[in-house]
């Protein structure tokens, strides 16, 4: 069955029309890449190209939630994003704010809920501020689960769940038999969250960049040239009708 979805142009028309509703992917994440080489293409400063990328994040959020998508995971700031310029990340991590500052009642209006992943309380108060606001206004809507990754670090993450899964061992609260591929996810950032189905990266590159190791082991990946701000809703569907074309067999035939 083909689902009808609002569109914003012919080509999204097309796109959505040709989406079938039965093969949906229940998790999408993606890798937010391009910013700041979209501002310098421009000659504009670095700044610049994370404030587009902001009306990026928005437009894709709504598009998400018209194809029924259930959780859409966004690799926001990473651990190893410190190491930009000071300016630069004092910049990006204001972004949270004002992205909510604008657009917390449309997402509220689209039943959409908030979450994060990755180690919250290293972040700036005026971060940890705005993002908890929007985790506790939205925490009752039932819709697509809206997933920052902010400092995250997949081998980060990773470590943690072993030294809690250790310590637990050496206390005697769990049972080295009992330890599989369940209980170790039960440690990582992403408890209660499916894995992603579909992994999106934009600006060209072909690579992870420590971002859900664990949790990407069957994912299906898809990759464009396109910057993150030029990233559109046509865009998004074309990789949404590409995941549906593909069969996974998880290692079987």
């Amino acid at each position: 069955m083909s689902m009808k979805i609002p569109f914003l142009s012919k080509q999204s028309k097309e796109e959505s029309d040709s989406l079938s509703e039965e093969n949906i992917p229940n998790h999408v994440a993606i890798i937010m890449d391009g910013n700041g080489r979209w501002a310098q293409k421009r000659g504009l400063p670095r700044f610049a190209g994370h404030k587009e990328g902001v009306s990026t994040v928005n437009k894709i959020v709504k598009t998400a939630v018209r194809a029924n998508v259930k959780v859409l995971t966004l690799y926001t700031f990473s651990t190893e994003n410190w190491k930009r310029p000071k300016q630069e990340v004092e910049y990006i991590l204001k972004l949270p704010k004002e992205f909510l500052h604008v657009y917390l009642p449309s997402l509220m209006e689209n039943n959409v809920r908030i979450q994060t992943i990755g180690d919250f309380q290293a972040l700036p108060d005026h971060t940890q501020e705005a993002v908890s606001y929007a985790i506790e206004k939205t925490k009752n809507n039932t819709g697509l689960i809206l997933n920052f990754a902010l400092n995250y670090g997949s081998r980060h993450e990773i470590l943690k769940a072993v030294k809690q899964i250790a310590t637990e061992l050496k206390e005697e609260n769990m049972d080295m038999d009992s330890l599989d591929e369940d209980t170790f996810s039960k440690y990582l950032y992403t408890k209660g969250v499916s894995d992603p189905d579909l992994l999106i990266r934009t600006g060209g590159e072909c690579r992870l960049s420590n971002f859900m190791l664990w949790q990407l082991a069957y994912t299906e990946f898809w990759f464009t040239d396109k910057l993150w701000p030029e990233f559109t809703e046509d865009i998004f569907y074309e990789a949404l009708l590409a995941y549906q074309q593909r069969k996974r067999r998880y290692g079987g035939i």
